[in-house]
């Protein structure tokens, strides 16, 4: 059986750019996944924490100075440890940083976590649209943040006109074309973009099946700002579900992730390489560029396949689809020596 690892997604931005707007827009719109936050506000009062205070079920606040500063490893451990105990039941933790917080340090420490109960969910960064030069000239790093990101999240776009708009969209693009970009208002975004649904048991929580994940419910519902939260994605995005009963080849299939189309977001799903000496079911999840296999056991009764499940923004369906059935191996089955590059990418346990 596969632990399951709670991903930890880091919200970056400079000040004013809506972070605790989308984290309060998350916590408000959860789908019944239970969120564990790390706030991170620079200055000896808290006062993001507070603005989410009694609607988190687990929160670890600092007040004394920026989260990046803690270098050390053992430090961003101790948070984490408070939050993944299993009495807590936390199914995501959300590190909101400081306006002043240096990203790379803080990708840094969630990947450097020596608590195996962790994996890193992904960057994702607000940027203010309709500040977006001017911040650009007060802070240059901003460059560099948006290049960083797993997900860029233009917020305050309602606020330009439409060239303005299109502009700020076309030098977000020349710096980073690799990573999806969704154009946003008061932070809201859907929660399904950085984290899954999860149902809850008798016997505890369990991730929804790649049938229920591919299931949209279009039922609306008051999100309690007077808008409507719907249960799919955000218009903007696109999802794209592959399947196969043939194995896959699993140095095209690492190649592909490796090297993935442009905005593309996230991979999820199960994969069959049918290598002799490695029959079992490994369990792929990618945030960004960052890609995990974790090695699961087939059910009793169960078919030998893949299934997955791609999300992203601007996004070549058909050419997605058409670089993944070149992965599939067909009549000729890969050496284990092919198994290698998946290797790399399995976290032992």
């Amino acid at each position: 059986m596969v632990r399951r690892r709670i991903p930890v997604v880091l919200v970056a931005g400079f000040l004013g750019s809506g972070k605790t707007s989308l984290l309060n827009h998350l916590l408000r719109d959860n789908h019944g996944v239970r969120i564990g936050v790390i706030v991170n506000d620079f200055g000896s009062v808290n006062i993001d924490s507070m603005m989410v205070a009694g609607q988190v079920d687990s929160t670890v606040s600092l007040s004394n100075g920026c989260l990046c500063c803690a270098v050390d490893v053992s430090e961003m451990d101790a948070m984490l440890d408070r939050l993944t105990q299993p009495r807590s039941g936390i199914d995501v933790i959300v590190v909101e940083a400081s306006g002043l917080a240096e990203p790379r340090t803080l990708v840094r420490l969630i990947l450097g976590s020596e608590n195996p109960r962790v994996g890193h969910g992904g960057l994702v960064v607000l940027v203010d649209a309709a500040e977006f030069e001017s911040n650009r000239v007060r802070h240059p790093e901003l460059d560099l943040h948006v290049r960083m990101a797993d997900l860029v999240v233009l917020n305050k776009i309602d606020l330009l006109a439409v060239d303005d708009a299109a502009a700020v969209r076309d030098r977000v693009a020349a710096l980073n074309d690799r990573s999806p970009v969704l154009e946003t208002t008061h932070g809201r975004i859907d929660p399904r973009l950085l984290f899954d649904e999860v149902v809850r048991v008798e016997d505890g929580p369990r991730q929804l099946t790649l049938d229920e994940l591919l299931v949209e419910r279009e039922q609306g519902h008051d999100c309690g700002d007077g808008h409507c939260g719907h249960r799919h994605l955000h218009e903007q995005y696109r999802s794209v579900t592959f399947t196969s009963a043939e194995p896959m080849d699993p140095r095209s299939l690492v190649r592909f992730l490796e090297e993935p189309p442009a905005g593309l977001y996230r991979v999820k799903g199960f994969v069959y390489f049918g290598v002799p000496g490695h029959m079992q079911r490994y369990l792929l999840q990618t945030v960004g560029r960052q890609i995990r296999f974790d090695v699961a056991p087939w059910g009793r009764g169960a078919g030998r396949g893949t299934e997955l499940v791609l999300i992203g923004s601007g996004i070549d369906v058909d050419g997605i689809e058409r670089r993944l059935a070149e992965c599939v191996a067909g009549p000729v089955r890969s050496g284990a020596e092919a198994m290698t590059g998946v290797h790399r990418y399995v976290v032992e346990v």
